[in-house]
């Protein structure tokens, strides 16, 4: 098999269309969530917290004291910028919970699953021996 038509294969799969409109639609819906996160939540707690900003949360290792960061960062010190992670770290748990939230409001739009009754097949040949069987051993009794 050549070159060629192995890719006209692999192209034709219905796992490749599916898996390049799932990374359109991934990130379309990054965008969404990323400005929820930004747009909306973040705000919020910006306002709970008082304002308080964490990027300037940070460990200079050459022991000197800078007011900023990117004061540290012109005088070419090294840092632990723990602050930058914190934002990191409660900007992860804010996109989660929106596209927790946004999950669970998409799946109230689904269409519920229609529930088909199954009927009772009711007791097998053998089964029906067997209860004639008890009945008839009981009977005797």
């Amino acid at each position: 098999m050549g070159f060629v038509s192995e890719f006209k294969e692999f192209i034709s799969k219905g796992n490749v269309l599916d898996l390049a409109v799932g990374v359109i639609i991934g990130g379309a819906f990054g965008n969404i969530t990323k400005s929820l996160t930004d747009d909306v939540l973040m705000p919020v707690l910006t306002l709970m917290t008082g304002g308080l900003d964490f990027k300037d949360w940070f460990l200079a290792l050459d022991g000197s004291g800078y007011k900023t960061l990117e004061e540290a960062k012109k005088a070419g010190a090294a840092t632990i910028n723990y602050g930058l992670f914190l934002n990191a770290v409660i900007t992860f748990l804010l996109m989660a919970f929106a596209i927790f939230w946004l999950v669970k409001i998409a799946n109230n739009f689904k269409r519920p699953r229609q529930v088909v009754p199954v009927a009772d097949p009711g007791p097998t040949k053998e089964q029906l021996l067997l209860t004639e069987i008890r009945d008839a051993l009981r009977n005797r009794s």
